[in-house]
């Protein structure tokens, strides 16, 4: 027994040592880059140790407008992704026969690359003076003025930057939530029904209840994502996110390292560590609150 426990710690090193070097140590890192004051990446020198990088990135304007864009992208794309994918997904499941058709159909885009879909929205939506793009054409249909969704108002801009995030993430939550749902025990839905059960009430009680896990695994996942938001943006409103007002927070470290105003890994640093913090506050608070309403079977 004990030598098996040997050669199992033995197969463990490999791992423990590739997270030491790739995660665990770049943590550590950026946490003390981001208390040396004034540090010169070329001298590898800093003129001191406090909370000035800290106090500088928080009353950054830029890293406001990033903080406020990136709050408002998690409190309306997780939720409402979580919700469309979880009635897609129970609307797959009640036609079994083409069910395996449309789960590809629904799958493409999460294969299809990040930039490429960002493109073919920023068309969509782009209004040029030759075209007002085909969603102010849909808009047109029901009386409604051009809306300039790219280059037009915070409101409309934002619009567009959770449509897309959704439509991203929405493949992806939709086969985890079929696959639960697939593993869901005819038993109990037989059951229901020869007690004369509501189909809501089954919804609810069962079926909810049994992929409750699976959902609570897409919140923490969708939140952390979320957070993590950049390229999305990237693709939508090009590179410049800060004269288009919609910088997240990832995209404000990267304009901090190598932007047009990079070359300031302190504050970067000093950045990603809220970002940090931000995660991991909401990940616990989640972790409570599913104590409650996750149940393992």
């Amino acid at each position: 027994m004990e030598n098996r426990n040997y050669k199992g710690y033995l197969y463990l090193i490999p791992a423990v040592v590739f997270l030491g070097i790739f995660l665990v140590y770049p943590l550590f890192d950026v946490f003390i880059y981001s208390f040396e004051e004034g540090y010169n990446f070329a001298s590898q020198t800093h003129r001191g140790i406090g909370f000035y990088n800290y106090g500088y990135v928080l009353r950054d304007p830029y890293f406001l407008q990033a903080l406020r864009n990136t709050l408002i992208l998690v409190i309306i794309t997780v939720p409402l992704s979580t919700i469309l994918a979880l009635m897609l997904s129970v609307a797959l499941s009640s036609i079994p026969v083409l069910k395996d058709l449309f789960q590809t159909i629904f799958f493409l885009p999460y294969v299809t690359n990040t930039l490429a879909v960002g493109l073919v929205f920023m068309i969509m939506f782009r209004k040029t003076p030759y075209s007002d793009g085909l969603m102010n054409l849909l808009l047109g249909v029901f009386g409604m003025s051009p809306v300039d969704f790219i280059d037009g108002p915070y409101a409309a801009k934002m619009f567009v930057l959770c449509f897309y995030t959704i439509w991203i993430v929405l493949p992806f939550k939709i086969l985890i939530l079929t696959s639960a749902l697939a593993g869901v025990d005819e038993h109990l839905y037989s059951a229901a029904r020869i007690d004369g059960t509501s189909k809501a009430r089954i919804f609810f009680r069962i079926t909810l209840p049994m992929i409750s896990p699976m959902i609570f695994y897409l919140v923490i996942t969708g939140f952390i994502g979320a957070f993590k938001a950049y390229s999305d943006a990237v693709a939508i409103f090009g590179i410049n996110l800060n004269s288009a007002g919609m910088n997240t927070i990832v995209g404000y470290v990267y304009d901090m390292l190598y932007g047009d105003s990079g070359g300031y890994p302190s504050y970067a640093s000093a950045a990603a560590v809220l970002l940090f913090i931000i995660v991991l506050t909401i990940t616990v608070i989640n972790l409570l609150v599913s104590r409650k309403h996750v149940h393992y079977s």
